[in-house]
């Protein structure tokens, strides 16, 4: 699996560090805690500009987050928690993930934005309520883009550090990724099948 990601990020470059977080932010089949990281480790081997690959993915996670804030523009509450009580399993998203999101923003607006796109559970839907309720698109934008630049900073800095000691992990990343990948994988399948109560 590792060299699988890191074979498509060299092949597609920025641009592909740009894709596969916007689907992560829409459907999170591979988490950004796996992509940015790889990413920049493939920065420090210098396949890619370590620069582009934080603008890439930066861009890519405010493009999917401006995703649902558009969905929560069109959506009112009770539209969408019907939406997510009929398809939310599918896409693991849970009535509670957004009564999660909903409380966090009414408590602390804009700044939830902003630390919303760094917190598991919540980055993904935090921009629902900010698009329901009104906040301005400028503002939006501005918290989601800083809270996803720091994010994928980050993350990019941690793979590119990693690169220095990488001739003495090799031999074991990959099978840590593979198990990652198995364990996000039974996850989203245990959230697909768990009774409708427990969502």
């Amino acid at each position: 699996m590792f060299d699988f990601i890191t074979s498509l990020l060299a092949s597609m470059g920025s641009l592909g560090v740009a894709a596969l977080m916007l689907i992560e932010n829409v459907f999170p089949p591979i988490p950004s805690e796996v992509i940015m990281p790889f990413a920049g480790y493939l920065a420090a081997s210098g396949d890619l500009s370590f620069v582009s690959v934080v603008i890439a993915g930066t861009i890519g996670s405010v493009a999917g987050a401006f995703l649902w804030y558009w969905i929560g523009t069109l959506a009112s509450e009770a539209r969408l928690r019907r939406f997510i009580a009929r398809h939310g399993r599918w896409l693991t998203i849970s009535e509670r993930d957004l009564d999660r999101s909903l409380a966090w923003f009414r408590r602390n607006g804009g700044m939830a934005v902003f630390l919303g796109r760094m917190v598991p559970g919540v980055r993904t839907l935090i921009s629902v309520p900010a698009g329901m309720t009104g906040m301005p698109l400028l503002p939006f934008l501005l918290y989601t883009g800083l809270g996803s630049l720091l994010w994928t900073a980050a993350l990019t800095v941690s793979g590119y550090l990693l690169e220095a000691q990488f001739a003495k992990v090799e031999t074991w990343i990959n099978p840590v990724t593979n198990v990652l990948l198995l364990g996000l994988l039974a996850l989203y399948v245990w959230r697909l099948l768990r009774p409708k109560a427990e969502r």
